[in-house]
């Protein structure tokens, strides 16, 4: 706009050329190990509320598929393949996908069990499978019930990456199912410490010397 000004010669000069873009340092993710995050559930469903239950499941939903929450919110039984064993997350220009495309996530066990079990309480295959929308206030009062960081809606989007991470999934693989369309570049910046974490734990089962044995073979005995 300052250029513009320039051209129109309204000013003479842009103050703001010399001023750089400011770095935007990456969020510091503190997120629950797997005792914690079950602990953290139950906490919510426990919680006596009306839809208490129903906040649990959205936080299971969430971590297990790893989805925005316009995403959750937009995602029908019709669109739940059992067959396949994935859930197409579907476009959408206002609540759904960021960039408007198709993808499948795969039903990890926990997401099957957890659909196993919404599926028998319903349901018309054109309804929505979570039946709440958000469950920021019940997140915030069970980890401050159970002592841990302040968890966002996004930040199980973030547990989800870092269990596939952790469990051996690479890089590329996870930001197909986060529905990155970078190759992985973005991931890569999140993600990558846990990758190399997890490169230097397996570099640790590689051999090629056998491990020492404190097993002492018996001299053979000539048969009589």
């Amino acid at each position: 706009m300052l250029d513009i000004a320039i051209d129109s010669g309204v000013i003479y000069e842009n103050a703001a050329r010399h001023i750089t873009r400011r770095a935007v340092k990456p969020k510091e993710l503190h997120l629950p190990d797997n005792t914690k995050f079950i602990e953290l559930v139950q906490t919510i469903e426990d919680a006596g509320g009306r839809f208490s239950r129903h906040c649990a499941d959205l936080v299971r939903f969430l971590a297990y598929g790893g989805f925005r929450l316009g995403e959750a919110r937009n995602i029908s039984w019709a669109d739940c393949d059992f067959v396949r064993e994935e859930i197409i997350v579907r476009g959408d220009p206002v609540e759904g996908t960021k960039n408007s495309a198709i993808r499948r996530v795969p039903m990890i066990d926990e997401m099957k069990t957890l659909l196993e079990r919404l599926g028998n309480e319903h349901q018309p295959t054109t309804s929505q499978v979570m039946r709440v929308g958000e469950c920021q206030k019940a997140m915030n009062a069970a980890a401050k019930r159970i002592g841990i960081h302040h968890l966002t809606h996004h930040d199980l989007r973030h547990l989800f990456a870092t269990r596939c991470i952790e469990s051996g999934v690479d890089i590329p693989t996870v930001s197909r199912w986060l529905g990155h369309k970078d190759g992985g570049a973005l991931a890569m910046k999140v993600y990558g410490h846990l990758r190399n974490q997890h490169s230097a734990s397996m570099a640790r089962l590689v051999k090629f010397e056998p491990a020492a044995s404190n097993i002492v073979p018996l001299p053979s005995v000539k048969a009589r």
